[in-house]
């Protein structure tokens, strides 16, 4: 996963950039991962205290060298989480996607919010792309219960977004669909950077050497597809959420 980190990490900005100034705000962010953008941003904003979300042991365990006494960090499911009147800032940057029920998560999240808070989203919207088309063919001829796309599954059109901010009571809102150009070092790349996201749900589900070969079938059926080259121009499309509560 981490060795697209400069790409990956552009949206991660991108959404900080929508955040409004506050003075020391308190800050949650859901699905911290490993912590180190966690405590970028508790810097960035200059939070008085932040709080980062995660439910994976490892990536807590990674993120337990980044705590302070003003940032810290607990297991939890951020599908379910809830803090009433809570904070004043609320980010999930590329999280969200792996949980369902978005109409009832963002009531939640927004619920989560003191007034005047602010809640900043990030996550992809790629569902439609080769990388994801081919996944999917893939799992219908593996699987008798293929696991299912979370992008797919989970994640709204952009203009959803926007209805269902506007319906929460949210009274500024920015939406936006934003393609990114990453120029990665050959085709192939591709197949690594699926391998730290979409591809993970496979990979419960198959031995070690079952998972080597659904790699290579899928990397040999995804090039045949989208080509071979290098250098190679991979777009990937996002949708980035802002809304502020009425003070």
């Amino acid at each position: 996963y981490n060795r697209f980190a400069n790409e990956r990490e552009q949206p991660f900005w991108d959404l900080v950039a929508l955040v409004q100034p506050v003075d020391r705000p308190t800050l949650v962010d859901l699905g911290c991962g490993d912590g180190r953008l966690t405590v970028a941003l508790h810097d960035r904003l200059g939070a008085a205290r932040t709080l980062g979300i995660d439910s994976s042991t490892a990536m807590l365990e990674g993120a337990a060298a980044h705590a302070t006494e003003a940032v810290t960090f607990e297991r939890g499911d951020i599908g379910s989480w809830f803090a009433p009147s809570t904070y004043d800032i609320l980010f999930a940057n590329a999280s969200l996607q792996w949980v369902p029920d978005h109409d009832e998560v963002f009531r939640r999240l927004v619920g989560s919010l003191r007034p005047g808070g602010q809640l900043a989203v990030q996550m992809p919207s790629n569902a439609d792309q080769a990388t994801h088309r081919v996944a999917a063919e893939l799992a219908a001829e593996l699987f008798d219960d293929p696991p299912p796309d979370p992008v797919a599954h989970n994640v709204l059109a952009p203009e959803a977004y926007a209805s269902l901010l506007d319906a929460l009571g949210v009274a500024e809102q920015h939406v936006r669909l934003q393609v990114y150009a990453h120029h990665l070092g050959s085709s192939a790349d591709v197949v690594e950077w699926v391998k730290g996201t979409t591809l993970t749900r496979f990979k419960d589900r198959l031995g070690a050497s079952e998972w080597e070969r659904f790699v290579e079938r899928y990397r040999e059926r995804l090039l045949s597809v989208i080509g071979s080259r290098s250098p190679h121009f991979f777009p990937f499309k996002r949708i980035l959420v802002w809304g502020r509560l009425a003070a």
